[in-house]
């Protein structure tokens, strides 16, 4: 059964603001699908921002959990949320009863600029637009399975699937169906095949000299090669594949409820993820418009300023030790809009040697509306700092990179090198800051699980890598092996292999497996 939203009426004071709001925000040329506002209370607010921004989930004591910590951080005057909105079509979004006008009056500017970024950028044309429907029908898929196999058993389940719902391959939606490797067994080649006399790749040469370029060393590696590509052909799957949970659900031998709640997961970490792989361009294309919308378009009232800066200034304030999206968003929104206002781009400026020139650099262009339309339309929070993070930006915001100090016993600055700062948020960005990895082949040692974590650096947290073998082998229900590097006494880093058997772990040296193409 489907469970819809029943809408309230907006006080027509809002629904005025409402319109009028949404009008500003059409002539800005934002486009956002149909927009439904309702005010709730604190207490409605708070349940539905522990469902992920929906009104209805399936029974699962973490959704309980994070309400109840909403719950008393909002009581004790901790935190308190001002707006939710939902990527769906149309798009519904949520007001707190109680607050002041200039509060509301922000947020629908804000919620506007959400609307126009969950429509347009490119990484959210993948995602289901109807995911109101689609979550109300998993919830009643797993109610059902609760009462036919029991609210434990579900239940726990689904803890073990949850504690895996970052292993999907993030790319995956965006290629084409024809380029999606198929998971299906690979047939076995024949022993006597391997074995055989193989027709072997020789060098060109004149007969006489063909002794001595195809030498016997040189053709024994092809023979070699030859023997591990055709072995390599009997893995499963035959090349590594980043979806880990569409592999357990194709290959794992589970009962077909327990199927069926791992694909339910495994969807909705696939709608979820757009919002994580671009929440500092979305939360700062948003500030950039409710600032606009209120600020430059007559929506802020005289007497509203005070109030309206400080819930700007808290919302875009820098927080310690760690990246504001809403601030850094902001920031590089309104630096783009700049320099191409200003011809700050081509060949001829970035060519310019003379600091001070460049500082005072403007050629007129008044480009940069349409170029940040453009960047909406096509980053991800990788890209977008990859290409427009720029030396003067990270200048003028104090970007710097920390480490801790244990002589000092506390964290100090490391670099405020501007190559060094933009790796190290790449770094965080990649894969979502989760390791990659792969399942390498399931037909290791007669049918055992082996996955190989893509090292780029930092060592895997045994307080993760291990619960997550554990519950992998609670699907897989056979042995599970990781390969990965770890530091040895000397500094120097050693490929290994964990293990989990079913009642240990284990950690033994490894020869490391090649990378994925």
């Amino acid at each position: 059964m489907i469970e819809y939203i029943q809408v309230k009426p907006l006080p027509q004071e809002l629904a005025d603001w409402r319109d009028r709001i949404e009008a500003i925000a059409a002539d800005e040329g934002l486009d956002f699908f149909k927009t439904i506002f309702e005010v709730v209370s604190y207490d409605k607010m708070n349940e539905i921002a522990a469902y992920d921004g929906f009104p209805t989930r399936y029974p699962h004591w973490r959704f309980g959990m994070a309400y109840e910590q909403l719950a008393k951080s909002y009581a004790y005057g901790l935190s308190k949320i001002y707006e939710l909105v939902i990527n769906t079509n149309p798009c519904y979004a949520y007001l707190l009863e109680g607050n002041e006008l200039v509060d509301q009056k922000l947020v629908m500017a804000h919620v506007y600029g959400h609307c126009d970024f969950f429509k347009n950028n490119y990484w959210f044309s993948r995602t289901d637009r109807k995911m109101l429907d689609t979550l109300a029908n998993n919830a009643s898929r797993i109610r059902r399975y609760m009462d036919l196999y029991g609210y434990s058993a579900v239940e726990q389940f689904i803890d073990v699937c949850l504690s895996l719902d970052n292993l999907i391959d993030f790319h995956r939606p965006y290629r084409p169906l024809d380029s999606r490797q198929e998971l299906k067994p690979q047939s076995d080649l024949p022993d006597e095949l391997i074995g055989a006399e193989l027709e072997l790749p020789r060098l060109k040469a004149k007969e006489y000299m063909d002794e001595f370029v195809n030498t016997d060393d040189y053709l024994d590696q092809q023979r070699e090669k030859i023997k591990q590509e055709k072995l390599t052909q009997r893995r499963h799957p035959s090349s590594p594949e980043r979806d880990v949970l569409f592999f357990l659900m194709e290959n794992a031998n589970l009962t077909r409820w327990q199927r069926n709640v791992l694909e339910i997961i495994r969807e909705e970490a696939y709608y979820f993820a757009p919002q994580r792989t671009t929440k500092i361009m979305n939360e700062g294309w948003a500030c950039f418009w409710h600032t606009h919308i209120m600020t430059k378009r007559g929506v802020l009232d005289q007497s509203e300023v005070i109030d309206y800066a400080d819930r700007h200034s808290g919302t875009t304030a820098p927080h310690k030790g760690r990246i504001n999206p809403y601030r850094l968003g902001l920031e590089l929104f309104r630096d783009i809009f700049d320099r191409w206002n200003k011809g700050k781009f081509g060949r001829d400026y970035y060519e310019c040697d003379s600091l001070a020139e460049r500082e005072k650099w403007d050629t007129g262009a008044m480009e940069g509306k349409r170029k940040i339309f453009e960047v909406r339309r096509h980053h991800n929070d990788l890209t977008f700092l990859d290409e427009f993070l720029t030396p003067e930006f990270c200048a003028r915001q104090k970007m710097f990179t920390f480490e801790n100090n244990p002589r000092a016993r506390q964290w100090q600055i490391a670099s405020t090198e501007f190559q060094e700062v933009k790796q190290k948020m790449l770094s965080q960005l990649t894969n979502m800051g989760q390791p990659i990895i792969e399942v390498y082949d399931a037909t290791y040692q007669g049918g055992e699980l082996l996955l190989n974590h893509l090292f780029e650096g930092v060592e895997l947290d045994d307080n993760y890598t291990r619960p997550t073998l554990k519950n992998l082998y609670a699907i897989w229900k056979r042995p599970v092996h990781l390969t990965t590097y770890r530091k040895d006494k000397s500094g120097d880093y050693q490929s290994v292999k964990i293990t989990f058997d079913g009642s240990q772990h284990s950690e033994l040296p490894y020869a490391p497996l090649p990378p994925s193409a």
